[in-house]
């Protein structure tokens, strides 16, 4: 990773809330020949002093193939990024920038039998339909579950390291810093946005009305 100790967010808490705010996460592994990814939504669960991904993915697709193979796997997750411009800066003639903030885990995955796959799919069902949806898990056949579960597999990944970096413009100084999050709340992306509310908790700055 691009890493500086000041991009770095110390307090683990704030990168677990953010990976469990951007779950829809690439797992990436090696086969072969190849790296390979597969992008999915991830359960994130502490049990104990454990850190646990749990998911399905399709059977029998190269990365599942490849994860049998080798159990090592780096999971990232991405949250929002935007450009921004060295005319920002009170001396405007440098490099612009981008701004981002990305959790790096890695782990080792393993992979459950139909019963666990089925629970796996009630689980992250649940996490996004509510209980009277039509889609609820609670309102699919039996048979479509059965049929569904032989296509797929669960998954859990247990966490053994974690990098991040939340580069939200901390080398500057803090008329800089402002001047950005001004700019940020004014061209009004949903990630420019959510950059300058990040940058405006670190820097203690009332946030401005969106």
């Amino acid at each position: 990773m691009y890493k500086f100790k000041y991009f770095t967010e110390e307090d683990n808490e704030k990168v677990i809330a953010f990976m469990k705010e951007y779950s829809f996460a690439t797992i990436a592994g090696m086969d072969e020949k190849y790296p390979v990814a597969t992008h999915v939504p991830l359960d994130i669960k502490q049990v104990d002093d454990k850190l646990l991904f749990t998911g399905h993915i399709m059977k029998n697709s190269d990365h599942h193939k490849a994860f049998l193979k080798n159990e090592n796997v780096l999971v990232i997750f991405n949250g929002p990024h935007c450009h921004v411009s060295a005319s920002w800066y009170p001396n405007p003639v440098q490099a612009s920038t981008w701004n981002y903030m990305t959790v790096h885990a890695q782990g080792k995955i393993s992979f459950g039998d139909e019963a666990v796959t089925k629970k796996a799919v009630e689980d992250l069902t649940n996490k996004y339909e509510s209980s009277d949806s039509p889609a609820a898990f609670n309102k699919l056949s039996n048979e479509y579950i059965d049929r569904l579960v032989k296509a797929i597999v669960a998954f859990t990944i247990e966490v053994e390291s974690i990098d991040n970096v939340f580069k939200l413009s901390q080398n500057h100084e803090q008329e800089t810093r402002k001047s950005i999050i001004e700019n940020l709340h004014r061209n009004g992306s949903g990630d420019e946005k959510a950059i300058a509310a990040e940058m405006e908790l670190r820097l203690g700055v009332p946030k401005q009305s969106t």
